[in-house]
């Protein structure tokens, strides 16, 4: 089993990427921490510890952390994801709240106490992640794999240059690019290339409560499916590249993040010739996307079997 540690933003397609771990038999879930992202904190983690229940996560820990920026002003997306981050879909309320302490010291601890055991896995802003790197250097030895959703070699989406998990906080991901590791980064390049189509949604309806309470209403709530095209569930396709890398194309770069430009912050500046230069990080360009349905219907279809 791989173990992986899921820093979030819940958010649609938080929520659907959790679902992809949930169905995921091969993958060990070390802890969930939150950030404040496509909604404020308190919500990303009413939202987080919602999920763990529904989905059926037992007694993974939940551990809140930052709530904005290390430096500049709070960038939300609620205008895509609704006032309470989760769209159309409603779930119980959750019986227990989060671990105490900060998701900072968590991440430190969890991957202190496992060192090249623990893949992260980051589909918000990387606030966390950089204040751990701050705080002990080390996490980026001890981590077996950082996989993040964000950032884009091509285009921008809440911006005309950036992605919005980089634009709402270019200075973390700076850090978190300058650290030392090689990020492996699944961007709008590739991300927007995974839509929930009309068939993907017809094939996700008779899967229970599971589709009716989260993925349907969720999908729908998103954006406008069509038989050709739809919502691009983005964060599942980090949480796919966990369980099967070659649905992806990856080539390797340098990426620098804008944090000063008045019309590019939080682009990702990215550089495919490296020359002498080591590469900080392995860009996805391509995407198997039939591939990457199968993987993902499929573990929607285990996950709602087991959940009834």
């Amino acid at each position: 089993m791989k173990k992986v540690l899921i820093d979030c933003d819940p958010g649609i397609d938080d929520a659907l990427a959790l679902a992809l771990v949930a169905g995921s038999p091969s993958l060990d879930v070390v802890g969930i921490t939150t950030v404040g992202g496509n909604v404020d904190l308190e919500l990303t983690t009413a939202n987080a510890l919602a999920l763990r229940e529904f989905l059926g996560l037992g007694e993974v820990p939940v551990t809140p952390g930052s709530g904005g920026a290390l430096l500049h002003r709070t960038v939300r997306a609620g205008h895509v994801h609704g006032a309470t981050g989760l769209g159309d879909a409603v779930l119980p309320v959750p019986e227990r709240g989060p671990s105490p302490g900060h998701a900072v010291d968590f991440i430190v601890e969890a991957l202190r106490a496992d060192p090249g055991e623990i893949t992260l896995v980051a589909v918000g802003p990387l606030t966390n992640l950089a204040l751990a790197v701050r705080k002990e250097p080390r996490v980026v030895e001890w981590a077996r794999e950082l996989v993040i959703m964000g950032g884009s070699y091509t285009r921008g989406n809440h911006s005309p240059a950036a992605e919005f998990n980089m634009l709402a906080d270019p200075e973390a991901a700076a850090i978190v690019f300058g650290a030392g590791w090689t990020v492996r980064m699944l961007g709008l390049d590739v991300t927007l290339t995974a839509v929930a189509t009309s068939d993907v949604l017809e094939r996700m309806r008779p899967l229970g409560r599971l589709a009716d309470r989260l993925l349907v209403p969720a999908a729908r709530s998103y954006g406008v499916v069509t038989a050709e095209g739809g919502p691009a569930i983005h964060d599942a396709c980090a949480v796919a590249y966990v369980l099967e890398p070659s649905l992806f194309t990856c080539v390797p770069a340098v990426v620098n993040v804008e944090t000063a430009g008045a019309y590019t912050r939080g682009m990702t500046v990215t550089d495919f010739n490296l020359r002498d230069r080591r590469a900080n990080a392995l860009l996805a360009t391509a995407l198997d996307v039939k591939g990457f349905w199968e993987l993902v219907l499929g573990a929607y279809e285990g996950l709602a079997a087991r959940l009834g």
